[in-house]
């Protein structure tokens, strides 16, 4: 049964959406790092307030002899993600709960994607780039070898229209921590593979990826739906995604103007954040 109509389009080019001060090069020295995400989550969930996480975190790390420059940047970029995180992802105290709902680590690293998605503007535009490019079929649409990675933010403008630029080196670097990021959520299957496939998704990551979705988009957000295409999901299996969220009580199918549509039967993302799936 088609019980949606079948999207094809990319999200929109990023190119000249960022000015200069948006965008940074965090990943170069801080990539996904789930296990350490998951930590700085639990501890906000349990004190409540940025300023106690910090202090325990920074406590923690002294007792493990961890360096204190790189602590602080790793919890710099780490907290900034749930910080600056949008309202139409999981609010970051729900975010343990939501983790523990995940039956694997790939789930739960594909859930904290979408938090590094929504917070680096430079991740954002390259994650745009490949989802396009994968609507588009392009050969080998998601090849994150250095050459074609380099080739694609060398299209990216900032709102002044000036290049990106930065040097050599931290290009390199910047996309050896992209690729490790796809390797954490299933992109990449190990650490010679540059070109990889659509991963496949457990049920947390698509209820998330859904509700995102749903948040980010309007009523026709299952068209060009957010999440999957951030977790680079083709167009070809959305249909089957979301008859898959449809099984799970968290949504349903009803009938609005003549067609059928896919809504959540209460808030979004509350099976995964009061008592789990």
């Amino acid at each position: 049964m088609n019980t949606l109509p079948d999207g094809d389009n990319g999200p929109p080019s990023l190119s000249r959406t960022f000015s200069p001060e948006e965008v940074n090069m965090d990943l170069t020295m801080c990539g996904l790092l789930p296990d350490r995400a998951e930590e700085i989550a639990r501890l906000y969930r349990e004190h409540g307030n940025w300023n106690q996480v910090k202090e325990i975190w920074f406590e923690e790390r002294r007792a493990n002899r961890s360096t204190k420059g790189s602590s602080q940047k790793i919890y710099r970029v780490l907290s900034s993600r749930f910080k600056n995180a949008p309202a139409t992802l999981p609010n970051p105290s729900d975010l343990p709960a939501v983790l523990d709902t995940c039956s694997s680590s790939r789930d739960k690293a594909q859930v904290l994607y979408l938090y590094l998605v929504a917070d680096d503007a430079l991740v954002r535009y390259a994650v745009h780039e490949y989802a396009r490019r994968l609507a588009e079929d392009f050969p080998e649409p998601l090849d994150f070898s250095n050459e074609t990675l380099t080739s694609v933010l060398n299209q990216f403008e900032y709102t002044n229209e000036t290049p990106f630029d930065y040097a050599d080196s931290t290009t390199e670097r910047w996309c050896e921590g992209l690729r490790s990021v796809m390797r954490e959520i299933g992109v990449l299957e190990n650490q010679q593979t540059v070109v990889g496939n659509p991963p496949s998704l457990g049920e947390t990551p698509l209820l998330v990826a859904m509700g995102y979705s749903y948040e980010e988009g309007d009523e026709e957000w299952f068209e060009s739906p957010t999440g999957l295409q951030y977790l680079f999901q083709p167009s070809a299996r959305w249909e089957e995604l979301y008859n898959r969220a449809a099984e799970t009580e968290a949504w349903e199918f009803v009938e609005l103007h003549g067609s059928l549509q896919l809504r959540p039967t209460d808030e979004p993302y509350s099976s995964i954040t009061s008592g789990g799936i």
